[in-house]
């Protein structure tokens, strides 16, 4: 059956090789969460199925589990009450799987089919996704199905993708012969084998949009998979396991190769977990404390960490005031800023920046910014679905006491959702800081927070992105100038530093939009980055090559 599925997809497949390497627009998922009146009924059933999962036991057999545990509460005001395996025992949930030969001599062909098989089918489910996504993520609908599903299948494309490439790149046999040698030579067979099993540890803001591209690579490499979910998000991953267990049934493998370990907020599973000998690959996207964490403790893994660090906009000069306020708005303001690319440090000299309307200065570039706010966010009804809800209680916190830090230049509003009284939507606070507040905007952000920071001048703004960038990292980072000087200069800084640029963004891409095949998400470059999504350095280290050789 994997055999035949590879046949099936080769022609995507090789598109997307294709893809990865010319580094233009390809996209294999519809991105639109609604195309239409069969989007539409879809998106009606996707829903009625997540809504099934409520108050009920997920139907997977977890080794090692005992018992059930619920953990879930949707940001938009009620508990799910998912029922899931409860972890106990993790020496029998790590045990050696009877299947993992056959996996391992599935091949790369016989693997990348299988995955390919499997991101059709969460596919398929992907309304059903989206509304657990949303559910326990807080992302507005469409986010969570054309960031969280759409997208986040195409970068699993493109994992296997280069996958495949890495592992098909050495033929799987050979005869050596020495020129001038009257012997006969060798045989040699060259064959990929796993590294180990892998552990994926999900975030609770972005559940799928790590772990699922992790996933496809380790699994694709022939390794066995573990997904640990956030307590706060496991639907999404449940599901996820749920559909790669059914693919590998179907295809005569073991359905173990790809596991669901859940635990409770006190159990700390990821913690045990990531110590297991056992573990030899870990993937983890969310806070610069785990991370850091991790490479403190978790020494027999691979990494593949990013946290989103420090992400600085360097404000200069632009021909588009209005635009630029609108432009960077939408970005504070989606998914209320708790996207690792989202901006945090906005930095202006106190002098002000030239602009189309005449020289403005810090307080006039906040007003802007509060202005383009009201025309986003004022109608309810619409600002729910850019903002979404806060992931958990902790942002709010943070909002609170980020807002005690410097002046409020845009506070924070709660806002009305139309259908869920109880939900946690608020708008962005805008704090004002000097450049010595370095304690404050250095930290780590939860979201829903950014600082204005005033410099002395253009140069000590592009200073302090080198020094904030270089010693705690970014994702992400942003300038705005006229001046093309100024704009070499951030680049070559960035380079410095490891961080992807946008320049003088104005239109539909924003800073937050990360194209699967085109943009490097993460340079693996950088303190808050271990990764880049994707590159070949995310695929290659998840297996090796061993030989075998007899004589002719």
């Amino acid at each position: 059956m994997s055999e035949i599925w590879i046949d099936r997809h080769r022609e995507r497949l090789d598109a997307a090789v294709a893809a990865s390497a010319a580094r233009t627009y390809f996209s294999a998922f519809e991105a639109s969460p609604s195309p239409g009146p069969s989007g539409a009924a879809a998106r009606r059933t996707g829903t009625a199925a997540f809504r099934s999962w409520l108050d009920e036991e997920f139907p997977l057999a977890t080794p090692g589990a005992d018992g059930t545990v619920a953990t879930e509460r949707s940001p938009f005001g009620f508990d799910l009450r998912v029922r899931y395996p409860r972890v106990t025992d993790i020496e029998t949930l790590l045990a050696p799987r009877r299947g993992a030969r056959a996996w391992r001599d599935a091949g790369p062909d016989g693997r990348v089919g299988v995955c390919m098989q499997i991101l059709d089918r969460l596919y398929d489910r992907g309304f059903e996704i989206a509304s657990a996504v949303r559910h326990t993520s807080g992302q507005p609908f469409g986010v969570a199905f054309s960031s969280s599903v759409a997208n986040t299948l195409d970068r699993s494309l493109e994992a296997l993708a280069w996958s495949w490439q890495a592992q098909s790149r050495v033929a799987p046999t050979a005869v050596w012969t020495r020129p001038g040698d009257g012997g006969g030579g060798m045989e040699k067979t060259y064959t990929v084998i796993p590294r180990g099993t892998s552990l994926v540890i999900g975030s609770d803001v972005f559940p799928t949009w790590n772990a699922w591209p992790a996933l496809f690579a380790s699994l694709a490499a022939g390794n066995r998979v573990v997904v640990q979910p956030h307590p706060s998000a496991v639907l999404p991953l449940a599901i996820t396991v749920q559909v790669c267990q059914e693919v590998l049934a179907e295809a005569g493998f073991d359905v173990g190769l790809v596991t669901l370990a859940v635990g409770d907020h006190a159990d700390h599973l990821h913690e045990q977990l990531a110590v297991r000998p056992e573990v030899r690959i870990i993937d983890f996207t969310g806070s610069a404390s785990f991370c850091n964490w991790l490479e403190e403790r978790a020494g027999q893994a691979v990494l593949f960490t990013d946290s989103p660090g420090v992400n600085s906009v360097i404000l200069d000069s632009t021909d588009d005031f209005g635009a630029l306020c609108g432009h960077l708005a939408r970005s504070l303001a989606l998914c209320t800023g708790q996207m690792s690319t989202a901006p945090q440090n906005l930095l202006v000299p106190r002098d002000g920046i030239e602009t189309d309307e005449g020289l403005k200065s810090p307080r006039e570039v906040a007003d802007g910014l509060a202005a383009a706010f009201d025309r986003l966010l004022s109608d309810d009804e619409s600002a729910v679905e850019i903002l979404g809800a806060l992931a958990s209680p902790a942002v709010l916190e943070f909002v609170e006491s980020a807002s005690k830090e410097g002046e409020v230049l845009i506070a924070s509003r709660r806002v009305t959702h139309p259908m869920y009284a109880d939900a946690e939507v608020h708008t962005p606070v805008l704090v004002g800081l000097q450049a010595v507040d370095a304690d404050v905007y250095s930290g780590e952000n939860l979201g829903a927070v950014c600082y204005l920071v005033e410099t002395a001048d253009t140069e000590e703004s592009i200073a302090l992105f080198y020094l904030m960038a270089s010693r705690h990292g970014a994702v992400s980072a942003s300038v705005y100038s006229t001046s093309p000087a100024v704009v070499d200069e951030v680049r070559d800084v960035a380079l410095d530093v490891g961080v992807a640029l946008s320049e003088n963004l104005l239109d539909q891409v924003y800073v937050n939009t990360v194209s699967a095949f085109s943009d490097f998400y993460g340079a693996g470059a950088s303190p808050a980055s271990g990764a880049t999504f994707l590159d070949a350095a995310f695929v290659a280290p998840r297996f090796r090559i061993a030989q075998s050789r007899r004589p002719v």
